[in-house]
């Protein structure tokens, strides 16, 4: 079947959508991407969107516009990839995970989670059903809701004789672990681009550190770099998973005036892209990788990848993108969507409760019917153990 899958991280960046054709033959699931997309955002959405995450407070009127508003930029986004990519031909599902604004953490555990981004705007625009509300089940089950990119990874680099990680570099980072034995383990291992965003848009009014251009010109200052790494979460067990409402503009404010002087805009941007290579090689250097894929728009900054490197250099660890598995390191999640849309279609679990820490993997999503009457197939039989890309 064709499946679209589209979804907007925590840098809230745009839409990245992807067409696939999926299918499951003897326990493994088959991926031809078609075509893939991004959309960017309306500036003024884009600031919308912003101004809500903590410590930004706003009211239900504004949480209602929100996400009707993200529900129709959804809706806009798949029907633009779908006559590019599809021409005529209909999409059979569209999986949407919409648009993460709240993560709520208490105490180490999820207690709740909110994406917004009205899937009715979707199924009305496209005509198809459509599958949302990825998250919530995961934690019903007692799960973290994340890293969903977990599901993915276990199918994706299973099967061989040595332990690869897959990377996330988005706002947050997060990795799975694929061992070639037991279970995996998946979690947030602290920011990826979060708190360098935030820290240009403060000092500069720029979206991001393009090309890791500042980060490159500036000195680690390392006082302030361990004051940043005095932060509890680092050592928590995991599964975990942490978000914008930790790891914010506000947290580096604080740094700062514990430091108590101030730190030139090249080298704090140096510094705050040093703590996610030290924070995310600090976390799966244990596990003894023999390979980190990194995918996100993390993937594209060349000062990270090259910090990265060199932290992970002491364990031998090599590091390569996703395109070299044959998924384009800006359009993995938005895949990862349209298959957890595929399992949901199918009858089958779309978490792994090893990555999630949920008592048992369960169906994600709802599901909003298209212009016709929902006519779902017999739950497949054959739980997945692999996936193979083709093409």
């Amino acid at each position: 079947m064709i499946v679209l899958g589209m979804g907007s991280g925590t840098s809230v960046d745009g839409v990245d959508v992807a067409v696939l054709e999926l299918g499951l033959v003897d326990g493994t699931v088959e991926a031809r991407v078609l075509g893939t997309r991004s959309h960017p955002y309306d500036p003024a959405l884009r600031s919308a969107v912003l101004a809500a995450f903590p410590p930004g407070r706003v009211g239900m009127q504004e949480v209602c516009r929100l996400d009707t508003r993200l529900g129709q930029a959804f809706a806009e986004a798949a029907v633009a990839t779908a006559r590019a990519v599809l021409g005529d031909r209909p999409v059979d599902l569209a999986a949407s995970h919409g648009q993460t604004v709240f993560h709520d953490v208490v105490e180490g555990r999820v207690a709740g989670t909110l994406q917004l981004g009205q899937p009715a705007w979707i199924a009305e625009a496209t005509g198809a059903p459509v599958v949302s509300d990825l998250r919530v089940a995961d934690v019903a089950a007692g799960g973290q809701g994340a890293p969903l990119a977990s599901t993915w990874d276990a199918l994706w680099l299973g099967g061989t004789l040595r332990t690869r990680v897959a990377l996330n570099l988005g706002g947050i980072a997060n990795v799975t672990v694929v061992p070639p034995s037991g279970p995996l383990v998946a979690f947030d291992t602290g920011p990826a681009n979060a708190l360098v965003d935030a820290v240009v848009g403060w000092r500069t009014g720029a979206a991001l550190d393009r090309d890791g251009a500042l980060a490159s010109s500036g000195t680690v200052d390392d006082e302030l770099l361990a004051l940043l790494l005095d932060d509890p979460y680092y050592s928590l067990e995991p599964p975990k998973t942490t978000g914008k409402e930790h790891y914010n503009l506000g947290l580096v404010q604080r740094a700062l005036q514990r430091l108590g002087r101030d730190v030139g805009t090249a080298d704090l941007v140096a510094t705050v892209t040093e703590l996610t290579a030290v924070t995310v090689a600090g976390a799966v250097t244990g596990f003894r990788p023999a390979e980190v894929v990194v995918s996100g728009g993390g993937a594209s900054n060349p000062a990270l990848l090259a910090r990265l490197r060199v932290a992970l250099d002491p364990a031998g660890t090599e590091l390569v993108t996703s395109d070299a598995y044959g998924v384009p390191p800006d359009d993995k999640e938005a895949c990862l969507f349209a298959l957890l849309g595929f399992l949901t279609w199918h009858g089958l679990p779309g978490t792994h409760p090893a990555g999630t820490g949920a008592r048992v993997g369960r169906i994600s999503g709802r599901i909003t019917p298209g212009h016709g009457p929902l006519r779902m197939p017999e739950p497949a039989r054959t739980t997945p153990r692999a996936l193979r890309l083709l093409g």
